[in-house]
């Protein structure tokens, strides 16, 4: 038996050999498969009824073999060949599948399948495809600013980890940038790294920039081949700063105001559209040819109407590239004559002037004690309802906050006048003395009475107005009395005196008396002629009875001798 199975084996290891060599059977399969992920190659050969075992093998570059894997048929065992690369990444399933985990780029190999036979070698090959997804794209080292009209690089495009290599495309606004002399540049490297067999890929992008690539986002991306076929990875969007020379120059006054008004403080502002903005400027104020350096500001404070004028602005450089602007102060002065206090004798004239200069068209209004007047106060003769706190108020009704006012305080004064008057009661038992007094300041009123009477009222006092009131008296005189009014202020002192008849009153009261006497005495006769008459009418009502009387006796008596005239006849 051991004779016999010597040339067997002798014969196996000759069929291997020539299948090695040989390489009969099947074309070859392509296995795709990820980075990392476990590579599944199926043994694409039907397996026959008298196969002793299966092996796997794969090719080296130069077609030598190198056995991995086997399987026996009887004994259901499996053995893996001592190939360092694939130490405990192997595994042979029982129809001869092989998987090998954790895919590597070496492992990029033509694998083959070998079913043998006693009397012969069946072979399948399969050819294993790894692909690795490279990193997202970054655009690395850029630039910190763009320059107009300048070719200069604006960063690198980066990809790591991929296999196989990829493609690195550029874009502006998302539309793809081709290479342009003088305009656009690309420049495409790859590096493999030597152990992990993975490509890193770098575009280098240089582009001349202009004023259109302002707030533009520039991107890449790389473009690779994957198990399931071409995909393609953006990157973050980039946008630059883009710097341009300044090709104008404005200036402006702060803050905004529609009108410049005296003791404002106001600001140059001088900007040009250059990026990055220039920070010096020359200012030219007016009546000055040379200009004053500073940055890009200039303060005025408390500016005068002599400040009115063009001022300009330029740049160090470029002093041909200028701005300017008008700047107008406006002013308002107002001259009241008189103002303050003024004092004046009653009758006396007096010329009011309010002077306006103003830059402007302004409005003159005149107050008298907070109350609007129609017209400008002007004082011929003065009077007393004259005096109070005159006003004159002017504005410019476009600049806002320019007004001006002056007061006038005017004090009339007068020597104290009086008028006296009498009014006597309807009844006629007293009399009411008024003394109206004019004057200012306000004077002081007292009463002095001469004779006898009774006061039947002390003194009242009206209100004092317009520099006049009145001080009254009432009184009953029993003679003839004298009411003295003196009025007194700064200025003078003023008497004046009026009489009061006392005859008036005795008069009055005699006729009252003899009216009641009369009217008593009447009713005194009117009763008397009653009585008289009532006295008469009963004696008469007496006598006429006696007379009725008699008449009806008579009556009587002849009626009774008739009777007795009839008897005797009978």
């Amino acid at each position: 038996m051991a004779s016999q199975a010597a040339p067997s084996c002798c014969l196996v290891f000759c069929l291997l050999i020539a299948a090695a060599v040989l390489r009969p059977g099947l074309g070859w399969d392509t296995v795709n498969s990820a980075y990392g992920d476990t590579i599944i190659m199926p043994c694409r050969l039907s397996v026959p009824q008298n196969l002793m075992f299966g092996k796997w093998k794969y090719e080296k570059p130069d077609g030598s073999p190198v056995f991995i894997a086997f399987r026996s048929s009887t004994k259901k065992s499996v053995q893996y060949d001592d190939v360092p690369e694939y130490k405990d990444r192997l595994s042979l399933s029982e129809n001869y599948t092989l998987s090998i985990s954790n895919a590597r780029i070496s492992d990029e190999k033509r694998f083959v399948c070998m079913l043998v036979t006693e009397d012969n070698v069946f072979e399948a090959p399969t050819i294993v495809k790894v692909f690795k997804q490279p990193s997202k794209p970054e655009i690395v080292s850029k630039a910190p600013f763009l320059e107009t009209e300048q070719l200069k690089k604006l960063g690198d495009c980066i990809s790591k980890d991929s296999y196989p290599d990829g493609n690195i495309t550029w874009y502006r606004s998302g539309k793809v940038l081709q290479p342009l002399e003088g305009a656009v540049v690309i420049i495409f490297q790859k590096q493999m790294d030597p152990v992990t067999q993975l490509y890193t890929m770098t575009s280098s992008l240089e582009y001349k920039t202009t004023k259109a690539d302002l707030h533009v986002p520039f991107t890449c991306s790389v473009t690779y081949y994957g198990p399931s076929g071409q995909k393609t990875v953006h990157s973050e969007q980039a946008v630059f700063d883009i710097y341009y020379p300044t090709e104008q120059v404005t200036i402006q006054v702060l803050p905004p105001k529609n009108a410049i008004k005296e003791g404002d403080n106001i600001t140059l502002k001088c900007l040009g559209n250059g990026n990055p903005p220039p920070q010096e400027f020359l200012f030219y104020l007016p009546g000055q040819p040379e200009g004053i350096r500073g940055s890009n500001t200039y303060t005025l404070t408390d500016v005068r109407r002599n400040a009115t004028g063009d001022y300009k602005c330029s740049l160090i450089d470029k002093r041909s590239m200028i701005a300017s602007t008008a700047i107008t102060v406006h002013y308002l002065d107002l001259s009241l004559n008189p103002s303050g206090e003024v004092t004046k004798q009653i009758g006396d004239a007096l010329p009011v002037s309010c002077t306006i200069s103003a830059s402007r068209n302004a409005t003159v209004v005149w107050m008298k004690d907070n109350v609007r007047l129609r017209s400008s106060p002007s004082f011929s003769s003065l009077h007393y309802q004259d005096a109070g706190n005159y006003v004159c108020e002017t504005a410019l009704q476009e600049v806002e906050g320019l007004k001006k006012r002056e007061s006038l305080t005017l004090i009339v004064e007068g020597k104290p006048q009086i008028k006296m008057t009498k009014k006597t009661d309807p009844s006629g038992l007293s009399k009411t003395i008024i003394c109206h007094v004019e004057g200012f300041p306000k004077p002081a009123i007292q009463w002095t009475i001469t004779g006898s009477g009774s006061v039947i009222n002390q003194t009242e006092e009206s209100p004092y107005i317009n520099g006049r009131y009145y001080s009254k008296i009432i009184i009953s005189p029993e003679e003839n009395v004298t009411l003295t009014c003196t009025a007194e202020n700064q200025l003078e002192r003023t008497v004046n005196s009026l009489n009061v008849s006392a005859n008036e009153n005795r008069e009055k009261v005699n006729d009252q008396a003899k009216l009641i006497v009369g009217i008593v005495v009447g009713l005194l006769l009117a009763a008397l002629v009653a009585g008289v008459v009532y006295w008469l009418y009963m004696k008469k009502s007496k006598t006429a009875s006696k007379h009725v009387n008699k008449e009806l006796g008579n009556q009587e008596e002849n009626k009774k001798l008739e009777e007795n005239n009839h008897k005797t006849e009978a």
